[in-house]
């Protein structure tokens, strides 16, 4: 199908696309990577009246280190992320991750912000930016303001963005002493989208026990979210193939899983639990190296 009648605005700076979004308001769109809103144009499921391109927009696509952290532009690409060798060395599930997201084509054009933005219950960077306790840059013509992960994935489809707004940067901790990490996904096989997608991040003591543990599960519910039952049962414990498989049977409890005609919800819950394991005995292994 053909999409109905838009303008179009591609602004050279940030302060021109906030100026272009503050002026065309609801009416606007904005447009990063577009795998998700052109295909919903052409069905007409979207039909905005403006489009506002931020392809052109300077100074959005980086990745660096700053103080500790690890800082990446919105407009950074799925490819980019993969292939950073500073991500594989400080941030390697931010990494991994973004090598399991559709195809080459995809990950060459999509944006790590218009993932997170777009905020799909099967897209699979919330998983890792949960579990990475990542935090967002959110732009306007007031000024800018930091959101948590945990506060920033509000519902299937919605997000903490408020009218007039744009992600610009999400901020990570990078990884120091005996950490591992691991995501591991169930495909949909024609999408690429996870059916369920665990990324796992664990600290280790000099002791060998959980220090640090965190969770994040796509795919399965509405949003993204963290595992706290798996994480309570096994922070400041030493850890084993037992004691991992003890903790991912909580990875669905107190979660109503979505049902639809690629899983049912007894099968994501049953497949939250097998890759919850798998991602966390990655991690562990990883952890101990």
């Amino acid at each position: 199908m053909i999409p109905s009648a838009f303008d179009y605005f591609a602004p050279r700076s940030l302060d021109e696309a906030l100026t272009l979004l503050a002026q065309h308001g609801p009416e606007a769109k904005l447009l990063a990577g577009g795998h998700s809103l052109l295909p919903m144009m052409k069905l007409r499921l979207a039909a905005p009246r403006v489009l506002i391109d931020l392809g052109k927009v300077a100074g959005l696509s980086y990745i660096r280190e700053e103080g500790g952290c690890i800082v990446i532009g919105a407009m950074t690409t799925h490819a980019e992320i993969e292939h950073s060798n500073l991500l594989k060395r400080r941030a390697p599930l931010l990494a991994e991750t973004a090598a399991e997201i559709g195809d080459v084509q995809v990950r060459n054009c999509g944006t790590l912000g218009g993932t997170a933005a777009h905020a799909d219950p099967a897209a699979d960077y919330p998983a890792a930016l949960l579990a990475l306790d990542a935090e967002f840059v959110l732009a306007s013509q007031q000024g800018t303001r930091t959101v948590a992960a945990r506060d920033f994935f509000v519902d299937m489809l919605t997000t903490a963005l408020q009218p007039g707004e744009i992600l610009t940067e999400i901020r990570l901790a990078a990884d120091s002493g005996r950490t591992g990490s691991a995501y591991r996904k169930l495909h949909q096989p024609a999408s690429g989208f996870a059916i369920v997608g665990v990324a796992a991040r664990l600290t280790l003591d000099g002791g060998g026990r959980c220090a640090g543990v965190a969770v994040g599960i796509t795919g399965v519910a509405s949003k993204a979210y963290r595992a706290a039952g798996v994480e309570r049962g096994l922070g400041g414990q030493s850890l084993d193939s037992k004691r991992i498989a003890e903790a991912a049977a909580q990875a669905a409890r107190g979660i109503e899983p979505l049902s639809d005609l690629h899983a049912s919800a007894r099968y994501r819950a049953a497949m939250a639990t097998v890759f919850t394991r798998r991602a966390l005995a990655a991690a562990l292994e990883r952890a101990q190296k």
